[in-house]
């Protein structure tokens, strides 16, 4: 089976079909944490909603230049970057003109494609030692073209599954989606693991839905849990990361835990597309 390469730029989408699950959260903690651990790190924001953009402290309307200019108009992706509040964070941010990226692209066969071009131009024009180590896609709450966009580029993917009730049967329809489009455009992508996010150990229902997916996901679970937080759900709103808004919060030490166990994965094997498990 073939290593990944440390020295090679890992693409990463942050997908459920669902919002609400901490997906964007998980977006913008994941990529500030790889930052803060000396990992030059991009993050695309293809969500029309914009929250990654205003979450790392960009007010969506004020944003000259967007990842729509990458999609439709061409752009290239270094004239739409921004700094963040995180060194060795930039963000490719998006506002609601992304909406009307699908009806531009729904018309072209090769649409789909049209992130990944754009992200393959981008490394072509730089040395291996000028790529960033990490690219993090924060896709919408559906498996829309833009989210399509984003998986093909991805070599693999992140999963925030909430831990209530039908958590499980969501889970297996999203991977069912993933594995087809794996089948069929991107026979490389793998599962980076299931998240577990606003967990609440003292209940049962919360600890009853841990145990169900690590059963039934096993090893692709992450061991990391991101339990119901304050402090995360008041970040965004003063444009920082959990991670600098309050470093020392169970929040930020999850995420830090979380890019450890991401980190950790630089080393090993791909593992195969997980099989599905008999609910």
């Amino acid at each position: 089976m073939e290593h990944r390469n440390r020295y090679l730029t890992r693409i990463i989408s942050i997908v459920n079909q669902k919002g609400g699950v901490g997906k964007t959260t998980t977006a913008v903690s994941l990529s500030s944490c790889l930052a803060e651990a000396r990992r030059h790190t991009l993050l695309l924001d293809v969500d029309p909603q914009g929250n990654a953009t205003s979450g790392l402290g960009w007010p969506k309307k004020d944003l000259s230049r967007t990842v729509f200019d990458l999609l439709i108009d061409d752009s290239p992706l270094e004239s739409i970057l921004l700094p963040t509040p995180v060194e060795g964070l930039w963000l490719a941010p998006s506002n609601n003109d992304l909406l009307s990226v699908e009806l531009e692209l729904a018309g072209d066969d090769q649409g789909k494609f049209t992130l990944k071009k754009s992200l393959a131009r981008f490394f072509w024009e730089r040395s291996a030692e000028a790529r960033p180590d990490y690219v993090i896609i924060d896709c919408p709450p559906s498996l829309s073209l833009l989210s399509l966009n984003a998986i093909l580029a991805s070599d693999s993917i992140v999963i925030p599954v909430q831990c209530e009730y039908y958590a499980l049967e969501g889970l297996t329809e999203i991977l069912a989606s993933a594995s087809m489009i794996r089948q069929s455009f991107n026979p490389r992508l793998s599962l980076e693991g299931i998240l577990l996010t606003m967990a609440d150990r003292r209940l049962n229902l919360s600890r009853q839905v841990e145990e169900d997916i690590r059963q039934a996901y096993k090893e692709y679970v992450f061991e990391t849990v991101i339990s119901r937080s304050v402090r995360l759900s008041e970040a965004p709103s003063h444009g920082l990361p959990i991670t600098q808004y309050d470093p020392e919060s169970p929040g930020a030490r999850a995420y830090q835990e979380l890019t450890q166990e991401v980190i950790n994965h630089e080393t090993k094997s791909a593992r195969p597309w997980p099989v599905r498990p008999s609910l």
